[in-house]
């Protein structure tokens, strides 16, 4: 039996960052990019200032997401639980199901007018 190959600097690198990189970076879904646009339109590059205040803040958040995940082997609803009394908990959770709610529901009508444009059908 052959011994496991040690993985080069580089697959070590990204076995570190994982998904979460992807996943940080490519806020791609529909509902944003009808969002940016839209703002794009309406400020051009006046608001570009703002990427240099909030990338520092978003990458912080990520890494601490994706060590708290690492390190607990837990998601972060079941961190808070177990770490935080209950009348933290339940606004987390249902703050999250509200944002996600309202998200998904952004998700679909933007996926829905892009059909409308091609399929012009009356709703």
């Amino acid at each position: 039996m052959s011994e496991p190959r040690e993985k080069n600097v580089i697959t070590r690198f990204l076995d570190k960052l994982g998904p979460g990189l992807i996943t940080g970076a490519s806020d791609d879904d529909p509902s944003g990019i009808g969002t940016y646009t839209q703002a794009g339109a309406v400020f051009g590059y006046a608001t570009l200032w703002t990427a240099l205040v909030t990338l520092p803040l978003m990458i912080v958040v990520q890494h601490v997401c994706a060590k708290i995940g690492m390190l607990s082997g837990r998601g972060l609803a079941s961190v808070i639980k177990i770490y935080y009394p209950k009348w933290i908990l339940f606004p987390a959770v249902i703050g999250l199901l509200i944002a996600n709610t309202i998200n998904i529901g952004a998700d679909i009508e933007a996926v829905a007018a892009a059909i409308n444009m091609f399929v012009p059908v009356s709703i």
